[in-house]
């Protein structure tokens, strides 16, 4: 994806966090950033074999999340007297 396109996709994001994100993910080798030698320049990001294995870890995680939201939620509730 393009910067502008992740900026899209997560709306509450400043530009500056998600710039210093996206280099903390790319010093983790979860993305690769690929800068293309043009005018006006064009960077892309994309997952890299690492940061595709975490995939199915995160579908997982809201796969549980989905399965636990109405108990969770309910539970809360006993606390927010």
């Amino acid at each position: 994806m393009r910067f502008r396109d992740l900026c899209k996709a997560i709306p509450d994001v400043s530009q500056k966090m998600l710039t210093s994100t996206l280099r903390e993910l790319e010093a983790d080798d979860l993305i690769k950033r690929t800068i293309y030698p043009e005018v006006p320049s064009r960077v892309e990001y994309e997952l890299t074999k690492r940061g595709l294995s975490l995939i199915p870890l995160l579908n997982q995680l809201v796969d549980w999340s989905l399965e636990n939201m109405d108990a969770i939620i309910n539970h809360r509730k006993k606390f927010a007297l």
